[in-house]
């Protein structure tokens, strides 16, 4: 069986919590006495994911002197960005470290219980470079919208600040082979949603699960104190 690995985006600065978390990154935020980072990596565990990559920057010795290079069955490896990369160059700087065709990628500093064997299998279904996990929201006005065809082919991006309505959001939950980036080859420094997928997204085929699962973003004060008592 193939080793499953997974890229975590560690590198946030956590503007908004430094009122609460002081010099720490955001993933290392308290919750219930733990680092936010520890439920992510037992949520991976479950769906036996071997392998981690954490894409830092901001304060990762914070991050090292906490994990080192295990934590529980995972394996934990760094890729350290000098400067600030983006998410699309955070991405591909871990994935050099990748050792599989694909990988999943999260936030450090959300969570979103997707079914991963499902989202794994559609993935592999699909046969694409790209899969994302949408969810849907009251009012999209927040977050931008995104929709997909009946064959769960991304056929629109629409930014934020739009009308207000029910709909389907990015989740911030990836599935990526290697190949796109050899594909759309990109500066260094590039954002992910802005450079890459939503400008060839009409002309690759890139593909969308809908989830229902938990989510909760703790870069928001107000969520970060509710994730103390979901979570415990």
């Amino acid at each position: 069986m193939e080793k499953k690995e997974a890229i975590i985006l560690a590198g946030g600065f956590g503007t908004r919590l430094q009122g609460i978390v002081k010099d720490l990154p955001k993933p290392m935020a308290p919750v219930n006495d733990r680092p936010f980072l520890t439920y992510i990596l037992d949520y991976l565990i479950e769906y036996q994911y071997t392998r981690v990559i954490l894409s830092v920057g901001y304060l990762h010795e914070k991050i090292e002197e906490y994990f080192g290079d295990r934590y529980k069955s995972l394996d934990i490896s760094y890729a350290v960005e000098t400067e600030p990369l983006g998410t699309g160059g955070g991405i591909a700087n871990a994935f050099s470290q990748c050792r599989s065709d694909h990988a999943l990628v999260i936030n450090g500093d959300t969570m979103f219980k997707v079914d991963l064997d499902a989202f794994e299998q559609f993935f592999l279904e699909k046969g694409c470079l790209l899969s994302i996990v949408l969810r849907e929201v009251e009012d999209v006005t927040r977050y931008g919208s995104v929709t997909i065809d009946e064959q769960d082919k991304i056929t629109c991006f629409s930014e934020k600040g739009g009308d207000s309505h029910r709909g389907l959001i990015n989740g911030g939950v990836y599935l990526i082979h290697r190949e796109l980036f050899e594909r759309y080859p990109q500066p260094m420094r590039f954002s992910f949603e802005k450079d890459l997928m939503t400008r060839y997204y009409t002309e690759d085929s890139f593909y969308a699960m809908p989830s229902n699962g938990y989510f909760i973003d703790i870069g928001i004060p107000e969520d970060y104190a509710r994730a103390g008592k979901e979570l415990r």
